[in-house]
């Protein structure tokens, strides 16, 4: 799994699937919230979204759309370690509605799109992946979160 930006920024068929959203000012906000140890929100999406992009390439499946919900997957926006008012339900099983619900406000998302977003956290969350895109989608962003926190690990050691 690639976690190189340089790489990631260098790809120009990536770059172009993705450029709106990654230029986009409520998607920039997440670079303010940390998602697992000392990553952003922004820099875990953007290498999901880019591995995904990458296997559904591979495999012949819709890289578009899930490059681009890859990169809005955790479009959230907010401290999940942190208690907020008015804020129902545990973050794991409701933070996938919050970021579509974030997303399709300012782009619009295909039928797809919208399953990976509202499905990457199966199955936590019980609502079964329509897509074969979803299901890498699962995958590859356990894979990240979990490398996230064994590197986190290994940096207390």
């Amino acid at each position: 799994m690639i976690k190189d930006k340089s790489i990631i920024y260098n790809d120009e068929v990536y770059m172009n699937i993705v450029k709106d959203i990654i230029d986009n000012e409520m998607v920039q906000q997440m670079k303010q919230y940390r998602q697992h140890f000392n990553v952003s929100c922004f820099d875990h999406c953007l290498y999901v979204s880019y591995n995904l992009y990458l296997l559904c390439k591979k495999y012949k499946l819709d890289y578009v759309s899930a490059a681009r919900a890859g990169l809005v997957h955790d479009l959230f926006l907010y401290d999940w370690r942190k208690r907020q008012e008015g804020r129902k339900g545990l973050h794991a099983y409701t933070h996938a509605r919050t970021a579509y619900e974030n997303a399709k406000k300012i782009f619009n998302l295909n039928k797809k799109e919208k399953d990976i977003i509202l499905k990457h956290m199966w199955p936590v969350t019980l609502a079964f992946p329509k897509y074969k895109e979803t299901f890498l989608m699962t995958y590859v962003d356990k894979y990240f979160a979990y490398s996230e926190r064994k590197i986190a690990g290994d940096l207390k050691k």
